[in-house]
């Protein structure tokens, strides 16, 4: 015998001691009466005992059904309202969202549009789980991630917001101090900084316009989890980093740092909101998606603009 309780032969037995009838409990179920039929008799043999007198004129509840009989329509009663509740909170926005974004773009551009997401989803709420490191969606029990890359699992159901672009950058007293590289190669020897968390290894891949491909292995005194960590060296002058688009246009734009090997761009990724693949998608959730593409898609922060 199963160690599952038997939740339907339950159910129907609650409503027909409601009833008072097989047939009044079928319709009030949208069954036929002989699938209530069976299921009462299936719960009987389970638990070994009769739960109703039968006659061709009257069905009454025996003592074990009576015992038995209240704690089953409460059952009954909190799978309902169970099941309504979950109904309301998947047709209407609300609950908790867990969201996991990396750090530098959330700090820069998810937390400050929380206010605006809170005021038109009131009964909304974020926990908001800032890595640079992937987390696995489904085994940490994350609802939706903001991710930037190239290239996505394709177990994961992905909405494109905005391209974005990686950048080769140095700050202007570097490149008076050691000279512009022109290609690739010329940086090697250099202190190029690296990033700790790149999805296969740290490797920068450069593609130019002819389709040629070179790959440089960054090599300096800073390896970091975070990518802001490397900018102060970089702002410095004493070495080379790659950021990404939504980090560097700040200090392109003011001068600070200037971008390298333009002929040689690195491949570009994309801004994506993904989800776990499970079928239809809470409307918390959706609404959270709708926000970001909203707000995301044509950021203030592409260079140049």
């Amino acid at each position: 015998m199963s160690r599952l309780p038997d939740f339907e032969g339950l159910a129907m037995f609650a409503k027909v001691a409601e009833e008072r009838s097989f047939a009044a409990a079928a319709r009030a179920l949208g069954v036929s009466v002989a699938t209530v039929s069976r299921g009462v008799s299936r719960l009987e043999e389970r638990l070994g005992a009769r739960l109703f007198n039968r006659t061709s004129r009257r069905l009454a509840l025996t003592a074990f059904g009576r015992t038995l009989a209240e704690n089953a329509s409460r059952l009954y009663r909190d799978a309902e309202a169970m099941e309504h509740a979950a109904r309301e909170q998947s047709s209407q926005p609300r609950g908790l969202i867990r969201l996991a974004v990396p750090m530098s773009f959330g700090l820069r551009w998810v937390a400050p549009l929380m206010p605006k997401f809170f005021r038109a989803y009131p009964e909304v709420s974020v926990d908001l789980h800032l890595s640079d490191e992937a987390v696995d969606l489904v085994g940490q029990g994350f609802d939706a991630a903001l991710r930037i890359s190239a290239q996505l699992d394709p177990s994961l159901v992905a909405r494109r917001l905005c391209p974005v672009s990686r950048f080769i950058v140095a700050a202007p007293r570097y490149l008076e101090r050691h000279g512009r590289p022109k290609h690739p190669r010329d940086l090697t020897g250099r202190d190029c900084l690296g990033y700790a968390y790149r999805a296969r290894s740290d490797t920068w891949r450069f593609v130019n316009a002819a389709g040629q491909e070179e790959s440089v292995v960054p090599t300096g005194r800073l390896r970091a989890t975070n990518a802001d960590a490397l900018v102060p060296t970089v702002l410095a002058g004493l070495a080379i980093a790659e950021l990404p688009e939504f980090m560097a246009s700040e200090y392109l734009r003011d001068g600070r740092m200037e971008v390298l090997l333009k002929d040689w761009p690195l491949p570009a990724g994309g801004l994506y909101f993904v989800t776990p693949a499970t079928g239809v998608r809470p409307a918390k959730v959706e609404a959270l998606s709708a926000f970001f593409a909203e707000h995301l898609s044509k950021p203030t922060w592409r260079w140049p603009r």
